[in-house]
C-alpha cells in the first residue's frame, strides 16, 4: 500500500431539477448519453455500476448508499487492470439544491504510488468530462427525448 491516500473533488452546477438530475444519474438510457456509451448501472443499494471510460481502467462498482436525489456512491470492486492493494476506493456523488442543482463527486482511497498514477489521472478525467457532459444534456433539455 502506497504512503498516502488521494482523491478528487468535482462539483458542477446545473440548471435542473434534481428529479431530473437524479434520472440522469440512475437511468441507464439517460447514463449512456454523458458517462460512458454502454454504462450499465442496477439502480438500487447493492446494485452495480458499470462504466468502460476511455483509457485502460474501467470501472466497476457496488453501490453502497442510494438515496433517491440525494446521493448514490460507488465503492470500486478490485480489477485485474489494476495493482493490487487493499484500498477501498470510493465515488460519492452528492446533490443538493434546486435549480440550479449542485452536483458534488468525491473520489477518495486511491493509493499514492507511482502504479496508480494512470488510473488515477484517467478516473478523474473522465468523471470531468462526463460531469461536463451531464451539465450539457441537462441544460439544452437533451434528455427530453430519452426514456
Amino acid at each position: 500500500m502506497g504512503d498516502r491516500i488521494r482523491g478528487y473533488a468535482h462539483r458542477i452546477d446545473i440548471e435542473a431539477d434534481s428529479t431530473r438530475v437524479w434520472r440522469a444519474l440512475t437511468e441507464p438510457e439517460l447514463l449512456g448519453r454523458w458517462c460512458a456509451r454502454g454504462t450499465e448501472i442496477k439502480a438500487r443499494e447493492g446494485g452495480s455500476f458499470v462504466a468502460p471510460f476511455d483509457g485502460e481502467y474501467p470501472l466497476d462498482a457496488h453501490i453502497d448508499v442510494f438515496l433517491p436525489g440525494r446521493r448514490l456512491r460507488l465503492v470500486h470492486m478490485p480489477s485485474s487492470r489494476l495493482p493490487r492493494d487493499e484500498s477501498v476506493i470510493v465515488d460519492d456523488f452528492l446533490i443538493e439544491g434546486s435549480e440550479p442543482v449542485i452536483v458534488r463527486l468525491l473520489g477518495s482511497g486511491f493509493p499514492g504510488g507511482g502504479e496508480w498514477d494512470g488510473a488515477y489521472r484517467d478516473l478523474r478525467r473522465n468523471w470531468e468530462r462526463a460531469l461536463a457532459r451531464l451539465k450539457v444534456l441537462l441544460e439544452k433539455r437533451l434528455d427530453r427525448h430519452a426514456g
